[in-house]
């Protein structure tokens, strides 16, 4: 298995390929390769799943889906397949949000289980929850100005109706 990375540095933004690790490695992926704007420096600070970084929630920039799972809830664990289906396009990033979890093992269990190739936020504490509000799976789209362009509430029933959000809010052919 190779560890893919591609850096790319303008306009105050890093950013890093979408395609951190290839599936199956049994690791989770280092936050690193979410693309932030740098002179966001406020907000919501979130521990990287691997716990070694962390990321300021309000710095993320896109095109990237951002998908709030907990790995003991029921339709996180069916919409899974449709995020993996979408990373293997290479085409759009992924940045998962981890919370309600006992502690972040758990969360790393999951991850690892589900071959889950894009970073994962860690929030213990549900301070996201003034964001994303009860209850998961929730999705945002967000664009590359860090604006939330569609909010998908509840579970993604198939990887069409991801790919078609994708196309249609992040102006992505896939």
């Amino acid at each position: 298995m190779k560890l893919i990375l591609i850096a790319l540095v303008s306009s105050g933004l890093t950013f890093l390929s979408p395609v951190a690790v290839e599936a199956g490695t049994g690791a989770v992926v280092n936050c690193s390769t979410i693309l932030v704007a740098k002179s966001v420096t406020n907000g919501i600070s979130l521990p990287c799943l691997n716990n070694k970084s962390h990321v300021i929630y309000e710095a993320i920039r896109g095109p990237v889906v951002v998908n709030v799972f907990g790995s003991w809830c029921e339709p996180c664990n069916q919409e899974i397949p449709h995020f993996l289906d979408l990373q293997a396009m290479h085409k759009v990033s992924i940045v998962g949000i981890d919370v309600e979890e006992t502690n972040m093992q758990a969360g790393r269990n999951f991850v690892i289980k589900k071959q889950m190739t894009w970073p994962v936020l860690f929030d213990l504490t549900s301070i996201t929850r003034g964001i994303f509000g009860m209850g998961v799976p929730v999705t945002w789209f967000i664009d590359a100005q860090g604006k939330v362009v569609y909010k998908q509430i509840g579970l993604i029933k198939s990887t069409a109706q991801l790919k078609a959000e994708v196309t249609k809010y992040l102006k992505i052919k896939l």
